[in-house]
């Protein structure tokens, strides 16, 4: 029974059992383990003495130190799941445990240069940019003491503005009020024009009569001469 029990574990790895019969099946099953770790003849001919199937055999020979690694012993385990409906016994399950070598296998890590700066998270860069954009805004509109200095330098423009207006204004109206220059007709044009030559009538007769005066005086002195 406990041959064909042993066959049918190392086949299925894990079978249903009373409890009882999975604490003995426990001894016949370590014990086989054992003999497929040393792996030679011998132990192999040993194992076929218990193990009714040449196949499960050969099977557990060539994975038996990959599965089971170097450890020795604690091969199986045994899990309680109550107890029967007909003549309530309890039934258990037992199952092969998997180990692998606890030997560390040494990987090659390639090496990352370290960032100068610590990686900062997503959740930070928000709220880092969201801060500079609040900062900008502030900086962008004035203060409230610029925009009263701007309010009343340009009252202050549009007071000089206005009084340049108005005296523009006044100065344009004194010049409406006061009588434009009458024009001067064409008998009057003639007045002034005589008025003006007049002078040089006279300067040129008095000239005239000089002249004569001379022609006159050395016209007699001619005639005594003679």
């Amino acid at each position: 029974m406990f041959r064909n029990m042993v066959t049918s574990l190392l086949k299925h790895e894990r079978i249903r059992t009373t409890g009882p019969k999975a604490k003995e099946l426990r001894r016949w099953a370590d014990h086989v383990i054992t003999l497929a770790k040393r792996g030679d003849l011998h132990a192999r001919r040993q194992a076929l003495a218990i193990v009714r199937e040449k196949d499960v055999v050969h099977k557990l020979f060539e994975t038996a130190n990959e599965r089971f690694g170097s450890v020795s012993g604690g091969y199986t385990r045994i899990v309680k799941l109550g107890r029967r409906a007909g003549d309530a016994a309890p039934i258990s399950m037992i199952e092969l445990v998997v180990r692998q070598d606890t030997k560390k296998k040494k990987s090659k890590k390639k090496k990352v240069k370290a960032d100068p700066t610590p990686a900062k998270p997503a959740a930070d860069e928000k709220a880092a940019k969201e801060e500079a954009k609040a900062k900008k805004e502030v900086k962008a509109e004035p203060a409230p003491s610029e925009k009263e200095e701007e309010t009343a330098d340009k009252a202050a423009a549009m007071v000089e503005k206005q009084a340049d207006a108005a005296v523009e204004e006044t100065a344009e109206e004194a010049e409406a009020k006061s009588p434009a220059p009458k024009a001067d007709t064409g008998d009057e044009k003639e007045k002034k024009s005589a008025a003006k030559s007049a002078p040089a009538k006279k300067a040129a007769a008095k000239k005239d009569d000089k002249a004569e005066a001379e022609d006159s005086g050395s016209q007699d002195k001619s005639k005594k001469t003679e």
